[in-house]
């Protein structure tokens, strides 16, 4: 018998039997498009974090206030201890480390903006003009925070494009004069429609000078510095000098926490990848239970088909060749259902972006590489039993049981 002739006798006997074939199908490529949909939103959660830190760029070290603990950061706390304060003292002085193109102190607090009798509960960033370069924003109306001593506190402010929208409508907005906290401040520029970016919705919140947020406020500490390096190979180093410099100030004990940001993009780089590797695994459950309902309807197939299978025997068909009959229509089932269940996955994956144009949910290709492979694989294998049982069918019992 001729692999053409396997082929062939396995889809005529599919064909034969619609109902069971198309559930059989179906089973498989809800399984395939499983693996493709998790994985896809795995590789996008994934490509999206990375994406975001490769905007920030790689150049970058980030300080934050408090030691990081081996007991998981919260030493400080339970000992009754509070980290001792990043000033902006202390952030301006990193100014001095050879190698640094720019320094970026931070804090961000949750806020109220009040324009006219109209109020909006808003993030609100302190920070410098070097907070437009690092984050890449751009201006729709006026100017960003000039650059200036950051120990002034001025009375200015950028907004969102969405506070602008609400608090003036179609009305001015540079120029005006808005209440943030107790204090006024006057709006002299409007960023540019930006969304999410390091996790804040840019369109939503209102950028005022670091001085200005920590009197407003009432901040002792900054949340962050971030500092710019002017090459890649001076970040460590800079690194290092940064917690000397720090520690001097700080009475030589070393009480902050210095992170690079291509560290911390690798660390969540592993973290999303192993999560997409889990949901595919996960998914692939799908197809082993697939595979099971393969392996029922073939054994019960077994028994309604002994005379067609006794007729083979009679005919000089080996067990072997029985073997690979009942085989080949399992895999022939499994490639079908498989291929289905990609198209299936693919299409979710487009309704994923669409719904969620920023999230990049492209499956990777070893996913679906896999996803087909585990289909034909589980359906061979969860065939063999079936196959076995009816090659060592006997031909005249079977053609007596017909």
């Amino acid at each position: 018998m001729r692999g053409g002739d396997v082929v062939r006798f396995g889809w005529r006997s599919l064909s034969s039997h619609r109902a069971r074939t198309l559930l059989m199908v179906l089973a498989m490529a809800i399984g395939s498009a499983s693996v493709v949909v998790l994985t896809s939103l795995g590789e996008g959660a994934r490509r999206y974090v990375r994406d975001q830190f490769e905007a920030l760029g790689t150049n970058l070290i980030v300080v934050f206030p408090g030691r990081a603990e081996t007991s998981g950061g919260m030493g400080g706390v339970l000992s009754g201890r509070t980290p001792r304060d990043l000033t902006l003292d202390d952030a301006l002085s990193l100014l001095q480390i050879r190698g640094v193109t720019s320094v970026m102190p931070l804090n961000l607090v949750a806020g109220e903006i009040w324009h006219s009798g109209r109020r909006r509960d808003i993030p609100v960033v302190g920070s410098t003009s070097e907070l437009q370069h690092l984050w890449h924003l751009s201006m729709a109306q006026g100017h960003f925070l000039e650059a200036q001593d950051p120990r002034r506190a001025i009375p200015v402010c950028v907004i969102g494009s969405k506070v602008r929208d609400e608090l003036f409508g179609t009305g001015p907005a540079v120029g005006e004069w808005v209440r943030i906290g107790d204090r006024r401040f006057r709006v002299v520029g409007v960023l540019a429609p930006k969304g999410q970016f390091v996790g804040l919705d840019i369109d939503e919140l209102a950028i005022i000078p670091v001085t200005s947020a920590q009197m407003v406020f009432n901040l002792q500490s900054l949340l962050r510095v971030a500092i710019e390096v002017e090459r890649h190979e001076d970040v460590k180093p800079v690194r290092d000098e940064v917690l000397k410099t720090l520690a001097r100030r700080h009475d030589g004990e070393e009480d902050v926490t210095v992170v690079t940001e291509d560290a911390v993009a690798s660390t969540f780089d592993k973290i999303l990848l192993a999560l997409t590797l889990a949901i595919g695994g996960i998914g692939s459950i799908s197809l082993a239970v697939a595979g099971i309902l393969i392996m029922n309807v073939m054994l019960v197939a077994v028994s309604q088909r002994t005379g067609e299978i006794g007729l083979l025997k009679a005919i000089g068909a080996s067990p072997l060749q029985i073997r690979l009959l009942f085989i080949a229509e399992a895999a022939m089932l499994s490639a079908v259902g498989g291929v289905a269940g990609l198209a299936i996955g693919q299409a979710g994956s487009l309704a994923i972006r669409w719904i969620y144009p920023e999230l990049p949910a492209y499956a990777p290709v070893w996913a679906v590489a896999a996803s087909l492979g585990v289909a034909l694989v589980t359906g061979i294998l969860f065939s063999l039993l079936p196959a076995r049982r009816a090659a060592r069918l006997e031909a005249a019992a079977a053609l007596a049981r017909r």
